[in-house]
C-alpha cells in the first residue's frame, strides 16, 4: 500500500510537481487529469482510488526511489474479543519502534491483548516481506485501535432491584497495524 506521508515528502523534497507524476502514472482507463487527481488524494491520505501496485512502480521511478521507499504494509484484525481501552494499552507500547523490538515487547506483555497484536505485526511483516522489503529496517508506523462494538454472542443480562435488567456488554475492537521502512 501506498504511504500517503513519505509520498508527501518525497514530492516537496524533489520539488516534483503533480502533472509530471501523472504524466507518468498514465495507464489505461485513467487520463492524466484523473492521475492527477489520484495523486492529489493519495498525498493526503486519501486513497480512492485504491493505488495499484502498478501506479506504486510508476510513481517511484518518476520520483527516481525504489517501491518499497513509498510504501507501507498493513494488517488488522476484525472483531478482536477485547475492549479497544485494553487493546489500546498494548498498541502505545509498540507504536514508533522497530519491528524486531515491538515483537520482543509483545513477548513479554503480561496482557490478553498482546497476542492478538503479536499476530497483528507479524502478519504486516509477513506482507512487508513478501513485497521483498529490507526486513530489519522496517518500524511500526501506525498502530491503533478502533470500537467494533458488542461482541456477537454475548448478549446477556443481569437481574437489578425491582424487576429491571441491566445488559452485560463485552465490547470488541478493530486492531490495526502498519509498517513502513526507515
Amino acid at each position: 500500500m501506498l504511504s500517503g506521508s513519505k509520498l508527501d515528502n518525497l514530492i516537496k523534497r524533489q520539488k516534483k510537481s503533480v502533472s509530471e507524476l501523472a504524466a507518468a502514472m498514465k495507464r489505461a482507463g485513467f487520463s492524466e487529469q484523473q492521475a492527477a487527481s489520484a495523486i492529489r488524494n493519495w498525498r493526503k491520505g486519501l486513497y480512492k482510488p485504491l493505488p495499484r501496485s502498478s501506479d506504486i512502480e510508476a510513481i517511484a521511478s518518476a520520483l527516481g526511489v525504489e517501491a518499497t521507499g513509498i510504501s507501507e504494509w498493513r494488517c488488522s484484525v476484525r472483531y478482536a474479543p477485547t475492549s479497544p481501552r485494553k487493546a489500546g494499552l498494548v498498541t502505545q507500547l509498540i507504536s514508533g519502534r522497530s519491528a524486531q523490538e515491538a515483537l520482543d515487547v509483545l513477548k513479554f506483555t503480561r496482557k490478553r491483548a498482546a497476542e492478538m497484536v503479536q499476530k497483528a505485526l507479524k502478519s504486516a511483516i509477513a506482507n512487508a516481506d513478501e513485497a521483498s522489503a529490507d526486513v530489519e529496517k522496517l518500524y511500526v508506523c501506525q498502530a491503533r485501535v478502533d470500537g467494533a462494538g458488542v461482541r456477537i454472542g454475548t448478549k446477556r443480562f443481569r437481574a437489578k432491584d425491582r424487576g429491571k435488567a441491566y445488559s452485560i456488554r463485552k465490547m470488541a475492537s478493530h486492531i490495526h497495524i502498519a509498517v513502513t521502512e526507515m
